[in-house]
C-alpha cells in the first residue's frame, strides 16, 4: 500500500507542485487581493471588503462598456468563426487534389502570434486598404477601418476569423472524417438531399467537435487581448476596449491592483458560467453511432 502511494506521488507530485505554484496559489491570492486596496508596489494592503465590487457594478462605466463590447465581439466571433471553419472543413474533405496544401494555407494564420498578427493587419488596414482605395475608388477600401467605432469592431472580427477559422477547420475535418460513409450512402439512396443529410446526419454526429469548437471560440473571444491591443489599443475613444485590456489598464497603468483583480475575478466567474452552460447544452445534443 505504502509503495503504491509512493509511486503515485512520484509521478503526480511534480505536476501537482507546478500546478499549485503557477495556477492555484496565484488564483487564491488574487481572490484575497480583490477584497483589498493595493497599488501593487507598497507592502501596505488595506482590506476594504466589497468596495471594489460595488465600484465595478455601480460606478465603473468603462468596465461595463468593455463587457458590452466583449460580449458583442464574442457572439459575432463564435458564430462566424465556426461557420467559416465548418464550411472550409466541408470543402476540404472533398476529393480535391490540392486539399492538403489548402489545409496548410488556411491553418497557417493560427501559427502567427496575436501581437504580430495585429501589427500586420494594422498596416494592411491603414496603408494597404487606403492605397487600394485611392487606386480603385472602391468604397470598401476607403472606409476608416481603425478610425471609426463600427468599422474598428468589424476589423477585429475579420482578423479574429482569419486567425481562428483554420484551427477549427482541422477539428471539424477530423470529425467529418469519422462520419460513417455507409450511413451517408444509405441516406442518399433513400432520396435524402444534401441539406437533409447535413442537418439530420452529419451535424448530430459531429456534435462533440461542435462542443469543443464553441468552447474554444467563446474562450478566445472573451479573453482577447493581444490582437485587440496591437490592432486598435482599445480605440477609437475606448470603443473597442475589451475586458482584458480594461483589467490591464486598471492594474498596470492606474496601479490599482486590488480593483484590477476584482475585475478579473468577476470576469472569470462570468466566463466560467457561460462556458459551463454551453458545454452542458451541446453535450446533450451529442449522439452515439
Amino acid at each position: 500500500m505504502l509503495s503504491g502511494w509512493l509511486q503515485q506521488w512520484v509521478f503526480i507530485g511534480p505536476a501537482l507542485l507546478f500546478f499549485s505554484v503557477v495556477v492555484f496559489i496565484p488564483f487564491m491570492m488574487s481572490i484575497y487581493y480583490s477584497f483589498t486596496e493595493w497599488n501593487g508596489v507598497t507592502t501596505k494592503v488595506v482590506f476594504n471588503g466589497l468596495d471594489n465590487f460595488k465600484q465595478i457594478l455601480f460606478h465603473d462605466k468603462d468596465y461595463r462598456n468593455a463587457f458590452s463590447f466583449t460580449s458583442r465581439l464574442t457572439v459575432t466571433n463564435v458564430i462566424l468563426t465556426n461557420l467559416v471553419g465548418f464550411l472550409l472543413a466541408l470543402l476540404l474533405t472533398q476529393a480535391l487534389k490540392t486539399r492538403n496544401v489548402l489545409r496548410t494555407i488556411f491553418f497557417m494564420p493560427n501559427v502567427i502570434g496575436g501581437l504580430l498578427l495585429g501589427f500586420i493587419w494594422q498596416f494592411i488596414f491603414v496603408k494597404g486598404f487606403s492605397t487600394l482605395g485611392n487606386l480603385t475608388h472602391i468604397g470598401f477600401f476607403e472606409l476608416p477601418w481603425l478610425g471609426d467605432a463600427p468599422t474598428a469592431f468589424w476589423a477585429i472580427v475579420i482578423v479574429s476569423i482569419w486567425q481562428g477559422a483554420g484551427y477549427l477547420m482541422i477539428i471539424y475535418i477530423a470529425a467529418l472524417s469519422n462520419v460513417p460513409k455507409d450511413m451517408l450512402e444509405a441516406a442518399y439512396i433513400d432520396g435524402a438531399s444534401r441539406m437533409q443529410v447535413l442537418r439530420n446526419i452529419i451535424v448530430p454526429l459531429i456534435m462533440p467537435a461542435v462542443t469543443v469548437c464553441l468552447f474554444l471560440t467563446i474562450s478566445w473571444s472573451f479573453k482577447i487581448f493581444d490582437l485587440n491591443f496591437s490592432l486598435t489599443k482599445g480605440g477609437p475613444f475606448n470603443s473597442t476596449e475589451s475586458v482584458s485590456i480594461n483589467i490591464y489598464q486598471e492594474a498596470f497603468r492606474n496601479n490599482r491592483y486590488g480593483l484590477g483583480t476584482a475585475k478579473a475575478l468577476v470576469f472569470f466567474i462570468v466566463v466560467a458560467i457561460i462556458s459551463t452552460v454551453q458545454v452542458m447544452y451541446t453535450k446533450r445534443k451529442e449522439v452515439e453511432v
